[in-house]
C-alpha cells in the first residue's frame, strides 16, 4: 500500500519509535524516517549522529530509509511524492498537539493524510526526553533504546562506552 513518511527529531530514536516503524511496515510497503533538525528543541545529538544511530537501528529492516529534511513537512512529503504521514500517539496529552498539526497539514495540502498509531503498551510512556534524562544521571536505558543509542548517550554524557 505505497509508502509513508515518519517525521520527527528522533533525539534519540527509541524502541517506541522502532515499534511504530515495525508495525507501520504491516500497513505500508516502505517507510521513510524523516529526521528534522528542529533547533528550537535544542537537540542533544547532531543530525548526523541521529541519522547514523537510526541507520544502525534499522539495518535489519527491509524497506525503511532515513534522511534529513528541513522546512515544512508538507513540502518534504510533496517532494518525495508521498501522501501519508505517520505520527505516534502515546497518551491523551499527545493528541491535542498532533491533531493541530494534522489539521494544519491538511489545510496546506488536502491530499496528504496523517495516520495516527499507538505504540505497544510497553512503550506507551517512552519519550526521547525521558531517555536523555535517565541517561544523563547514569540510569539504565537498556531495553528502551537500541544498543548503539545506549552507547552513544553514555559517551555523550560520561565520555565512556561501557557502564
Amino acid at each position: 500500500m505505497g509508502f509513508a513518511i515518519y517525521p520527527g527529531t528522533f533525539d534519540p530514536i527509541t524502541n517506541g519509535h522502532l515499534d511504530l516503524v515495525k508495525r507501520g511496515l504491516r500497513i505500508f510497503d516502505k517507510i521513510i524516517i524523516a529526521v528534522a533538525p528542529h533547533p528550537k528543541k535544542l537537540p542533544l545529538l547532531s543530525i548526523d549522529e541521529r541519522i547514523r544511530l537510526i541507520k544502525e537501528a534499522i539495518k535489519d529492516y527491509k524497506n525503511v530509509e532515513v534522511e534529513a529534511f528541513n522546512g515544512l513537512l508538507i513540502d518534504y512529503v510533496r517532494k518525495k511524492g508521498g501522501n501519508v504521514v505517520i505520527r505516534g500517539l502515546r497518551a491523551v496529552s499527545d493528541f491535542e498537539y498532533e491533531l493541530q498539526m494534522a489539521l494544519m497539514n491538511r489545510r496546506l495540502d488536502m491530499r496528504i493524510e496523517t495516520v495516527f498509531m499507538m505504540p505497544s503498551e510497553e512503550f506507551s510512556y517512552l519519550t526521547s526526553t525521558i531517555v536523555k534524562e535517565i541517561a544523563s544521571y547514569g540510569g539504565s536505558i537498556k531495553g528502551l533504546v537500541p544498543e548503539a543509542v545506549e552507547i552513544a548517550l553514555r559517551e555523550k554524557f560520561f565520555g565512556r562506552r561501557e557502564k
